[in-house]
């Protein structure tokens, strides 16, 4: 026996089916003027569909299909979808059958790898993935990659959901693992939820949060020796001028620190600034530090830092009076003053929760090394990054404000 095809919660084989496009101009009354309603009986339908889903949300381009049954007079259903997701029923009949339904989702994990030639986009695509799941991956790792500025033979492997809606593959879900290398590093992210769903966010290999706050100075045992602000007389020049960036005073030579996760996107010696370093750390965050004495060694324009590692050295390069760094903070392009920000601290992970997610961790290393090798030995990667943590524990306590 033959099962009758089921769509919108109606069987179609006992009916005529139509598909239409919305045009320019043309409203919700429109199409119900032409299926043969009256004006009042238009008016209904209208109010009854603007229930449902905001009218609104009708588009020019987008399709809508009339049903109509042959034994009936008139159409008999407009079914419109806003999404993939989701369709509205429109009863054209009166008899109060119109709804609006959730269509399931399937959703499996799928695996996805590629190498750069000449940019991202060209490798995403080129391995018949979607731009959407390259969004994904800048979600995962916007904290570690600066993905302006990739590099060819960069690599990346992925495990993430792949969704279906009746058959039909829609957006992708979430990365669930990801391993960017990079100029000989292996950068991981892998999506965590604690079993009470209290708990969740992007980590790194030790269960450190990809998410990083930001340090509140970038030199240790400093003082602030000038603060933002926009009517500054400045000492070298004799002459208000604003002063987008805050100074910290220290001895010469005083090592200066990434303040977060991030990837160097200039680095050299330019006018007042001296020597500088400026390091992105995400879409919305950048950093720089100015009036350095030196660089520190092994970093250049597209090296990744890590919060708390060593960029330069205080100096007085540039037009500066005496020994500090100029600290300066961008958030959405714009310089600000970064002492005014109050940044949720950075949730790590309690220690509790450590050996479920290291066994969700190592189910999805072997994921990722099923369809690409990491660039490091990953364990020494591990054991280097629990040193890590442990070093970073202590600078962040010594920046804690002192207790009045």
């Amino acid at each position: 026996m033959t099962s009758p095809t089921v769509r919108y919660g109606l069987a179609l084989d006992t009916m005529n089916l139509r598909i239409d496009t919305i045009q320019n101009g043309q409203t919700l009354s429109d199409i119900l003027l032409a299926q043969g309603l009256d004006n009042q009986q238009t008016f209904d339908a209208a109010n009854t569909f603007n229930e449902l889903l905001d009218v609104r949300n009708l588009r020019a381009g987008r399709l809508f299909s009339i049903l109509d049954d042959p034994d009936t007079e008139g159409a008999d259903y407009l079914v419109y979808q806003p999404s993939i997701y989701e369709y509205v029923r429109l009863d054209l009949r009166g008899e109060e059958k119109s709804e609006r339904v959730r269509l399931p989702v399937r959703t499996e994990t799928a695996l996805a790898a590629g190498r750069i030639e000449s940019n991202l986009w060209n490798a995403m695509t080129g391995a018949g993935l979607s731009y959407a799941l390259t969004d994904r991956m800048e979600d995962a790792l916007q904290w570690s990659i600066d993905f302006y500025h990739v590099q060819p033979n960069d690599a990346f492997q992925l495990v993430y959901e792949k969704k279906f809606v009746e058959g039909e593959e829609a957006a992708p879900g979430m990365v669930l693992g990801a391993r960017y290398s990079t100029d000989g590093e292996d950068i991981y992210a892998f999506w965590y939820e604690s079993p009470d769903s209290t708990y969740s966010g992007y980590f790194g290999l030790n269960g450190e949060p990809m998410k990083s706050t930001f340090l509140k100075s970038p030199v240790r045992f400093s003082r602030m020796s000038s603060a933002f602000n926009m009517t500054r007389f400045h000492p070298v020049l004799k002459r208000v001028r604003p002063h987008l960036g805050t100074d910290y005073a220290a001895p010469y030579g005083t090592p200066i620190l990434a303040v977060a996760d991030g990837v160097i996107v200039e680095r050299g010696r330019r006018g007042g600034n001296g020597n500088f370093v400026k390091v992105r750390h995400s879409k919305q965050y950048t950093t720089q530090y100015l009036h350095m004495q030196k660089f520190a060694d092994g970093h250049k324009v597209g090296s990744r830092v890590k919060q708390g590692e060593t960029i330069g050295y205080v100096g007085s390069t540039g037009l500066a009076t005496g020994p500090h760094v100029c600290f300066r903070f961008w958030k959405d392009g714009r310089q600000i003053d970064h002492t005014k920000l109050r940044f949720p601290p950075a949730k790590a992970m309690p220690d509790s929760l450590l050996p479920e997610f290291i066994v969700q961790r190592d189910a999805f290393l072997e994921q990722l090394n099923s369809i690409g090798q990491p660039v490091q030995d990953t364990e020494q990667q591990i054991l280097d990054g629990a040193q890590l943590l442990k070093e970073m524990a202590e600078i962040k306590k010594e920046n804690q404000p002192e207790a009045k």
